[in-house]
């Protein structure tokens, strides 16, 4: 049973058996992770099946994104921690499947996920951030609605030169507190 749905997708939790697929796959492909800070760190099967382990602790949604059509692992999404008192998480995202690349999928995840992290969760507040240069990443994002909240000037080395991270951010609608 699918967890979430969407459109073209659906949502299922990661388990350690994912670790075996195409994830460890994605995980050592530089072209996919190098906006990643794992790309720093070789990933093997037991690394990923630990981090599994680890980020299945109640306070983070783990979830794998297939294909409604056919079952295609594509990618995954993770929402936490999830921080209850203040009612807020962080969102990050990865497409492995460099086929899917450009297709829209990846604003499909965070707004299906964002949308279950308020009415399923009662959050008020979803952030997630990204390299400035990966603009697929951030268009994604400011598709789901979310805002650029911040930026932080040369906070990442990538490709030679340092770059700005861009913090973003959405609201539930009816806790909406106006971006500074």
């Amino acid at each position: 049973m699918p967890f979430l749905t969407s459109e073209r997708l659906y949502f299922r939790g990661l388990t350690t058996e994912d670790a075996t697929g195409p994830y460890r796959e994605w995980m050592n492909d530089p072209e996919i992770t190098q906006f990643l800070e794992s790309r720093f760190f070789p990933q093997s099967e037991k690394s990923i099946a630990e981090f599994i382990s680890n980020v299945n602790d109640g306070r983070h949604l783990f979830l794998a994104a297939c294909l409604s059509s056919d079952g295609t692992h594509i990618g995954n999404i993770k929402l936490g921690p999830i921080e209850a008192f203040h009612r807020r998480a962080d969102i990050g995202i990865i497409i492995g499947d460099k086929t899917q690349w450009g297709k829209g999928f990846a604003a499909e995840m965070i707004s299906a996920v964002t949308d279950y992290g308020f009415n399923g969760l009662n959050l008020r507040k979803i952030t997630a951030g990204c390299y400035a240069n990966n603009p697929g990443s951030a268009r994604a994002f400011l598709k789901a609605g979310f805002v650029e909240e911040a930026r932080l000037k040369g906070h990442f080395f990538s490709h030679g030169e340092y770059v700005d991270y861009i913090m973003l951010a959405k609201f539930r609608e009816d806790t909406k507190t106006p971006v500074v």
